[in-house]
Formats: structure tokens, sequence, C-alpha cells
């Protein structure tokens, strides 16, 4: 079945829950809360203040696409 192959459907089978009709739910880095630190050091940054205060704006701004974009 082709929703059941990652390479075919794009969502790896790890990233994917069933809810209880049986249908695939998919999972997001963004399902779970993220602190400014969380996110810069995701973005490849030391969590120093200024790249704290950064992600703290984006989280602000963004919500939770302000993971998506880093953490697909």
């Amino acid at each position: 079945m082709a929703e059941d192959d990652p390479i075919i459907s794009g969502v790896p089978a790890a990233a994917r829950t069933v809810d209880q009709a049986g249908l695939h739910e998919v999972r997001t880095g963004a399902d779970q809360p993220w602190d400014p630190e969380d996110l810069a050091v995701a973005e490849g940054h030391d969590p120093t203040p200024k790249h704290v205060e950064r992600s703290r704006r984006k989280l602000e701004e963004l919500g939770p696409a302000a993971i998506e974009k880093t953490v697909p």
C-alpha cells in the first residue's frame, strides 16, 4: 500500500500515528512545546542571549510555523 511506504507517501513511518478511526495522523516537530532556547539550538546556534531573543520573537510572531520551518 502506497501510504505505508515513506518513500511514496513522503512521511516517515515514525512520524505517523493512527487515530481511532484508523486514519493516519502526521506528527510534526510543532506538536510539542518549544522554548526559545530549543529553537535556537535546533537552528544550529549557541543559546546566547542574542539567539534566544531572536528565537523568542520568531515563536511569538510565527507560532508553530517557526518550528515547522526548522524541524519539519
